[in-house]
């Protein structure tokens, strides 16, 4: 049990250091309540296209691609939002959903995503939006050693926009891209 509690208070820590050091603030630019709104680009239908790296950090170059739809669901007037994503290709279908939640105390958003393969809510991703960039960073294990996580949502327009995962196993050195998805919208 200590040594959980322990495992858990590094991992806060090193949290902290990682979004202290990130190179944008987690800070969104705008007033709090634009940052409360920094998702409102993404609510609707979207087509999606993923590229999944096969095996992360383990030097392969194996993608793999799938296809499907994403939809998001405004929550709390915008202060929150569900998204879903279904996609299949060649290793099988996804589905997934994304929960957002603005906290207003920090002017930060907290992401969290679960696999209906597994059923569980994930750590959150903590983060915001600046200069039409949103960036989000937590520390997961993968593979039993543990990885910083980097979400990166850019090249916004009201039709389009693209979300990329990286892992750094360096702490925050270099990043290794491992889920590029680009989005169009639909209708």
């Amino acid at each position: 049990m200590i040594a959980h509690v322990l495992t858990r208070r590094i991992k806060h820590v090193l949290l902290s250091i990682a979004l202290a050091c990130a190179p944008l603030t987690a800070r969104a630019a705008e007033s709090p309540s634009d940052a409360a709104r920094a998702f409102d680009f993404e609510f609707g239908a979207w087509t999606m296209h993923l590229k999944r790296l096969a095996k992360p950090l383990s030097g392969s170059t194996e993608w793999i691609e799938y296809e499907g739809a994403s939809v998001v669901h405004k929550v709390w007037g915008g202060a929150a939002n569900l998204g879903e994503i279904d996609v299949t290709g060649p290793a099988g279908r996804i589905q997934g959903m994304s929960l957002r939640l603005y906290e207003p105390a920090t002017g930060q958003w907290h992401v969290r995503f679960a696999n209906a393969r597994t059923g569980e809510l994930g750590q959150p991703m903590i983060g915001g939006f600046k200069d039409g960039r949103g960036e989000f960073y937590n520390q997961e294990t993968f593979d039993g050693r543990p990885v910083f996580v980097r979400f990166v949502f850019s090249d916004i327009t009201p039709a389009a926009f693209r979300l990329e995962q990286a892992f750094s196993a360096d702490g925050g050195r270099t990043w290794e891209a491992n889920w590029i998805a680009t989005f169009r919208k639909v209708g």
